[in-house]
């Protein structure tokens, strides 16, 4: 990642969401949330093929019902995945759309494209929409736009970061940061809202959208509000599957088995374009439902030529989507108890995402701090954008000479980082065990060095240093992140050899290990980019050439 330069233009905050998008820029002294050819302010994460050309954003959504099977949307539910990840087989169920793996397990979206089939990784699909995001905001700034700052959801582990830098790359993009989306959405409220106090500020950003849902738990230094302070991040927790979709599936089950109740037609189920139209009725029902107590999920000749109607009450949505709400409730327990903070620390409880809009989510939230106000005094679906956009002028460099001076961000990593290491028991190799370096919630830019990493067997010459992230004590239910050898080790009885590993993890979450050999001084290491799910950087440049391509043809 390149720094900015003056030439480049201003430097802008991307919130890259699952449902929508956002982009925005802070100058004279403030943010502005920047508005699309269609004149809103959130543009559809979604992007449509058909014989003709490529739309993206509204074009993509109107024309869906038609062409579900080449609409791409919810497409941050894939990145950084692999094919054979258990939510991705479980997404494939739910998605009109076709999703292959290639021979290295990644997701392969593919579609109809001008009368032929095309392949496109995850990553092409979400620059396309962030090359919207660049677009929307070289057309309302009047100049160029290369430098952002991108935001992802706290849960995100290190393959997803990547993979979202990858696409930003795609799209023409320096990415000067990712940054964690409640982390963006607190500089925001910090900044704006926060009253002038002598004290710090505890304050939980509860961030639940279309796709992710995050709980972090902040900081706030004396006089943040002036431009002077810190915000450091103590705990975070979350679900990278878990938003305003999950509650919309539930809606659709509902209204299947109310329709095939009610006309014994199970293959409406084989109905992409049907179900397409009913996914949008719920979802219109469910936003109806935030602020009536019963609403109607209705669909003219939605299957075989007969219409659906059918009641829909709050208390029955809220039923249906019970579990999900838990989730949501244990992710905050789970956050208050790694910072060893009870509910009465809290001073300022923040909404962000349009899903906190249910009133549900806002009850539950309301009684679990004990009547506590919730902050909804920023819009919740542009609190993430806003904070990117303050972050992405700071680090730029400029100065505004108001209220952006002095401003410290500190973030924490969102799952464990360890190593592999073998468990001898009585000469039989029992299962990997997980030798964490790196705890969740530990702030970061980390650094860590260990020593007494050792030989198995004698005259061993090299060892396989593995990466892992997650939080068991057993390799096997973590992910691995990377592998790589440590060769040239002078060949001595096992146990003698001592070898030192080095975990460095940066500002953007991305980890850097090196391993050596203190006796022969042979040394080896890895950023963890490289992996079985991560493009090369071949198909990278590949991507990027085509997508100007794209943007020489004029799509949209």
């Amino acid at each position: 990642m390149a720094a900015a330069s003056e030439s480049d233009g201003p430097a802008v905050g991307i919130d890259l969401g699952t449902t929508y998008s956002c982009v925005a820029v802070w100058r004279h002294d403030r943010g502005e949330v920047i508005a699309n050819d269609q004149g809103s302010r959130l543009t559809p994460s979604c992007v449509a093929f058909n014989s003709t050309e490529r739309l993206v954003g509204e074009a993509a959504v109107n024309q869906a019902a038609l062409n579900p099977t080449n609409t791409i949307f919810e497409v941050k539910q894939l990145i950084g995945r692999r094919f054979s990840d258990e939510h991705v087989q479980e997404d494939i169920k739910l998605w009109p759309f076709k999703v292959a793996a290639d021979l290295e397990d990644r997701p392969m979206i593919v579609v109809q494209f001008k009368g032929e089939e095309k392949q496109f990784f995850p990553e092409e699909i979400s620059s396309m929409v962030l090359a919207k995001m660049k677009e929307t905001a070289e057309v309302y700034l009047g100049t160029r736009i290369k430098n952002a700052v991108i935001t992802v959801p706290v849960y995100f582990n290190n393959s997803q970061r990547q993979a979202t830098i990858d696409a930003g790359t795609i799209a023409g993009l320096n990415v000067m940061r990712i940054i964690n989306e409640p982390t963006a959405a607190a500089i925001a409220y910090g900044l704006e809202k926060m009253p002038v106090s002598n004290t710090g500020r505890t304050v939980l950003v509860f961030d639940l959208g279309g796709g992710t849902f995050d709980v972090s738990l902040l900081n706030i230094d004396p006089g943040v509000s002036m431009g002077k302070g810190v915000f450091e991040v103590k705990a975070i927790a979350g679900n990278t599957h878990l938003g305003g979709a999950d509650f919309d599936n539930e809606m659709v089950e509902y209204a299947l088995r109310e329709f095939i109740r009610k006309h014994n037609k199970t293959e409406i189920k084989r109905n992409q374009k049907a179900l397409r139209r009913l996914r949008t009725a719920c979802e219109r029902a469910k936003r109806m439902l935030s602020s009536a107590t019963q609403t109607t999920i209705e669909v003219d000749s939605l299957h075989d030529g007969i219409d659906f109607c059918t009641t829909i009450t709050r208390s029955r949505f809220e039923e249906l989507n019970k579990h999900l709400f838990s989730k949501c409730m244990e992710a905050l327990e789970k956050c208050l108890h790694d910072a060893k903070v009870d509910n009465s620390s809290i001073h300022d409880v923040v909404l962000v995402g349009g899903s906190t809009r249910i009133p549900k989510v806002q009850n539950m939230l309301q009684e679990f701090f004990d009547g506590k106000e919730l902050r909804r005094s920023i819009n919740p679906d542009e609190a993430v954008v806003y904070g990117a956009a303050i972050h992405a002028f700071i680090l730029s460099g400029k100065t505004d000479h108001g209220r952006l001076l002095d401003m410290l961000l500190q973030d924490v990593t969102p799952l464990s980082l360890g190593l592999c290491v073998r468990d001898t028991v009585k000469g039989k190799m029992q299962d990997d065990i997980m030798r964490t370096m790196i705890p969740r919630n530990t702030a970061i830019p980390f650094k860590k060095r260990v020593e007494g990493f050792t030989t198995s067997y004698d005259n061993q010459e090299s060892v396989d240093i593995m990466v892992y992230e997650g939080e068991s004590a057993s390799t096997k239910d973590n992910n691995l992140l990377g592998q790589f050898k440590l060769s040239g080790i002078l060949p001595r009885p096992r146990g003698i050899p001592c070898l030192d590993v080095t975990f460095d993890i940066d500002l953007n979450g991305v980890l850097n290990v090196l391993a050596e050999d203190k006796t022969s001084g042979q040394k080896n290491s890895i950023t963890i980019t490289n992996h079985s799910g991560r493009l090369h950087k071949e198909e990278i440049e590949h991507m990027v050439q085509e997508a100007e391509r794209y943007r020489r043809m004029g799509t949209n």
